[in-house]
């Protein structure tokens, strides 16, 4: 199997870009490099760190250049490191990306296979077997790393398992946790973890990161490139997602009923409604949601002035929208009275706010 076809096997990987343990350029995030190296530098590398900030920023890129760094013998006994890179060529690094190198853990819900779909959770087993690592020294007296890739897939066991480990930690370990959103990791992991806050990319790096995926990312027009970045809020992963003029046309649809309200436009949202409600239109209704979510918190920041009970039906609202998604996504239900009440909600929630 090419490095491609195994990238493909990931759960959540995106078609035509490489795996964030292949990813050798990396922008932005200067500050959460320099924590490293400083780390480095004074011998006083903190044993844990939970990685936090949105999808698609770049956390599980950076965790793999401190895993590549810190199992280079040479590299990480440099008293004056100065970054964090380390050649592709290097047999570190061809080991870290073949997920072969025996001081390196990787957490992470299990690939697809042939005969299995991607798992939905890192179970309390294969966490077991992963730290069974850190039971012994290291062949060279090095480092030894854990990433958990993400957080948010441990279930409450695997989580407590992890939790023994870091604790008490022997010599020398280091546990990269990637988290979309760190302020629900188990609190005693918390604790006992440096926590580091990637912000989302700014348009300059992110456009700089489709330029170093090559073809066919560079091919795409830069007017289709502004629209996505219009609506990437600061993600990589969100950005070549919205890479799609029809994509983005649909979301400035959707923009335009919303800003309509208080008064909706009935024929286009029952319109709206009748089309979201086919088999095949899961990614159009996803957007919506996505949409909906960026508008209300867009226009609960405009009005922060007003105070929190004023713009408390709109929190209620949202809230109230985020549980009938679940809802239906669980038992399968019909988008269409889903999408009207929607729209019949926030046009109230928008009067009463107003």
């Amino acid at each position: 199997m090419s490095r491609d076809e195994a990238d493909m096997n990931e759960p959540d990987q995106l078609e035509g870009v490489r795996h964030p343990r292949h990813q050798f350029a990396f922008f932005g995030h200067a500050e959460g490099e320099a924590a490293f190296i400083e780390g480095l530098r004074s011998g006083r590398l903190h044993h844990a760190w939970l990685i936090g900030g949105p999808q698609g920023i770049g956390k599980a890129t950076l965790a793999y250049r401190v895993a590549r760094t810190v199992l280079d013998p040479q590299k990480n006994r440099d008293s004056d490191i100065q970054d964090l890179d380390v050649a592709p060529t290097s047999s570190v690094a061809r080991q870290v990306a073949a997920l072969s190198h025996p001081n390196l853990a990787i957490l992470r819900r299990a690939p697809a296979t042939d005969k299995k779909g991607a798992s939905t959770t890192i179970p309390v087993d294969a966490v077991r077997k992963a730290l069974g690592m850190f039971g012994s020294t290291a062949a060279d007296g090095g480092y030894r790393v854990c990433i958990v890739d993400s957080a948010e897939d441990l279930t409450i066991s695997s989580a407590n398992a992890l939790l023994k480990v870091i604790e008490e930690p022997p010599p020398r370990s280091l546990f990269l946790i990637v988290s979309h959103a760190p302020q629900r990791v188990l609190p005693t992991i918390r604790s006992r973890c440096r926590r580091l806050l990637l912000r989302p990319l700014a348009d300059q790096d992110i456009r700089s990161v489709i330029t170093s995926l090559g073809s066919p990312w560079t091919e795409i027009s830069d007017d289709v490139v502004d629209q996505a970045l219009r609506y990437s809020e600061g993600s990589v992963r969100r950005s070549l997602e919205l890479l799609d003029e029809e994509k983005v046309a649909f979301i400035e649809h959707i923009n335009r009923l919303l800003e309509g309200l208080p008064r909706a436009d009935s024929k286009q949202v029952l319109a709206l409604a009748e089309s979201l409600a086919k088999r095949d239109a899961g990614e159009n209704f996803d957007l919506t949601l996505e949409t909906v979510q960026r508008w209300v918190t867009g226009r609960l920041h405009q009005h922060a002035s007003l105070g929190a009970s004023r713009l408390a039906p709109l929190v209620e609202v949202c809230d109230k929208i985020a549980r009938s998604a679940r809802e239906i996504d669980v038992f399968n239900l019909d988008r269409r009275p889903f999408i009207l009440t929607l729209f019949d909600d926030l046009a109230d929630a928008v009067r009463r706010t107003a």
